[in-house]
């Protein structure tokens, strides 16, 4: 169960990356996006979204503990969460799938309007939560984006 945590809590290995391995695996999850997931209908998209986030929650919480590390930055399974929540509903035109992505990023880095403190609920929670958030504001900026544009 171990080796499957560290599998999935680091996307496949993506969180071994030495630079920047949570904005490898935002970028992954939109080609994966791009070219496979923005095909299915929401209903869907929206299952394999929360299968993604619960077992990000497990594993990421069995793998962290494991670390002895509250959210070891090689966890990357929240960002692809967090990207595919940003992305959901987006057309996979490259201008709108760039948007998503850089304020995905953005809200992810900067963590403002209280994020940071999700950050504080324990394991596995805490590790997904600020990211989902993130993700949140990035799809509501993104749609802001797009309908100012139209």
């Amino acid at each position: 169960m171990l080796k499957l945590s560290e599998v999935i809590s680091t996307f496949f290995g993506t969180g071994f990356f030495p630079l920047a391995p949570g904005t490898l695996a935002s970028f992954l999850a939109l080609l994966i996006y791009r070219y496979i997931l923005s095909r299915l209908a929401w209903p869907y998209y929206l299952l394999l979204l929360l299968f993604v986030v619960a077992s990000g929650i497990y594993f990421s919480t069995i793998y962290a503990r494991h670390l002895n590390l509250k959210d070891p930055g090689k966890i990357v399974i929240d960002e692809v969460a967090g990207q595919l929540l940003a992305l959901f509903l987006v057309k996979p035109d490259w201008k709108w799938l760039a948007t998503s992505f850089l304020l995905f990023r953005f809200f992810d880095i900067i963590k403002p309007l209280g994020i940071k403190r999700l950050e504080k609920i324990s394991w596995g929670w805490g590790i997904m939560a600020d990211d989902l958030a993130a993700g949140l504001l990035a799809a509501i900026g993104t749609s802001l984006v797009i309908l100012a544009f139209k």
